[in-house]
């Protein structure tokens, strides 16, 4: 009911910042290229590509994460896992779910905290482009947030399913968790 609308919206608004993710890769990917052949064929390189391309990749890792948690493009312990039993995976996987959602927890308040806090304080980055540091830190809440709803819908999956079945990604994206996407 009201968590299965969340996990829609969840849904969309992963898609969205994965989406936003690909674009700052194509961004970053397409600015580094230009700073080459203007740095080795012009002599004219261009200074600021660099740090912008790392605050890029700082947001297309926390807006990307959530998305491959639900497409389980994480690395996974294929052998360990083969070797449990399906009870065994399934505790295992409430127990990853749970620590999932305390780490996204943690990332939530303490990114949240730190990034209103140089917001309040007007910080910026002392470096060649001065960079309000509230922008550089908003993706760390912003992923947090995603990935505890994440969490939280893998772990509805898992405590909703039947321990002795098979509690894998086809069950998490299958009939049982269908709601839940």
């Amino acid at each position: 009911m009201l968590f299965d609308r969340l996990g829609r919206l969840f849904h969309v608004l992963e898609n969205t910042f994965a989406y936003l993710a690909i674009a700052l890769l194509v961004a970053v990917t397409l600015a580094v290229c230009t700073e080459v052949v203007m740095r080795y064929a012009f002599n004219s390189p261009i200074y600021f590509v660099v740090e912008l391309s790392e605050y890029a990749l700082l947001y297309i890792t926390f807006f990307g994460t959530a998305w491959a948690l639900r497409e389980n493009g994480h690395v996974r312990i294929e052998i360990f896992l083969s070797a449990l039993t399906a009870r065994w995976r399934h505790r295992l996987g409430m127990v990853s779910a749970t620590l999932g959602i305390i780490v996204s927890l943690v990332l939530l308040i303490f990114g949240a905290g730190r990034t209103l806090d140089a917001f309040e304080r007007g910080l910026y980055r002392a470096t060649l482009v001065e960079f309000p540091l509230w922008i550089v830190l908003l993706c760390i809440p912003i992923g947090g947030l995603l990935l505890l709803g994440r969490f939280s819908q893998r772990l509805v999956a898992h405590w909703r399913a039947d321990p002795s079945v098979d509690v894998d990604v086809a069950l998490l994206r299958g009939a049982a968790g269908r709601e839940l996407e």
